[in-house]
Parts: structure tokens; sequence; C-alpha cells
């Protein structure tokens, strides 16, 4: 079973250049935790949150201010095996880079 969190919007003062860190910019994280049977049962408590996933991925990106994609999501990734052990996770950061003509620029993080 995969639990998956698509375009979680978080608002985070992070980037390589000063401006990004002043005015601050939206991020999107998609999220696949591969969970085994973890909520087949109907028992909340048994299962991943996906709220608890949420909140997760928000305290880090508001503990501290990153230069980088990559030490986002790396630092979001290793939060999340921490907290819900799943078998495998796939997590990618999303952003919308200033004075590039791309739609968005992304990190992708697998953890087995």
């Amino acid at each position: 079973m995969i639990v998956e969190l698509r375009g979680l919007e978080v608002f985070g003062y992070h980037g390589a250049y000063p401006e990004e860190k002043e005015t601050g910019q939206h991020f999107w994280f998609d999220v696949k935790l591969e969970v085994g049977e973890r909520g087949a049962d109907d028992v909340l408590e048994t299962a991943i949150d996906y709220t608890e996933v949420a909140a997760s991925i928000r305290a880090v990106s508001d503990a501290k201010s990153y230069d980088l994609l990559e030490a986002l999501a790396t630092d979001a990734a290793d939060e999340l095996v921490r907290r819900f052990a799943p078998g495998r996770l796939d997590l990618r950061v999303r952003k919308r880079p200033a004075g590039l003509p791309v739609e968005w620029s992304a990190v992708t993080v697998t953890r087995p």
C-alpha cells in the first residue's frame, strides 16, 4: 500500500539568493510512503495519518532557512523515515525559480 500526498504547499524562506530568504516563497511537496498493510484494518492508530506527515514536513521547513532544495528535501525525507518508518519513501520538493523560464524546478529524494 502507498500513502501519497501531492502538492502540499508550504511557505518558506529558502533559497540561495538574499531576496528568496527575505520575501519567502511557496514550495510544493509530493510524498509517497510505502506502508505495507498499515491502515487496512480501518484503525487510524495503526495507519499513517496524513495530517502528521504534512505537519512533519512543515516543521522541517519552519525549523531553519535552507540555501538549497537538496538540503531541504533531504532533511524532510529523513524526518519522515524517522517518524513513520516506511518501506520506501519518495519525496519531491518543487518551487517556481526566479529568473528562469520554467514552470518549476525540483529535487527528489528516495529512501529505501
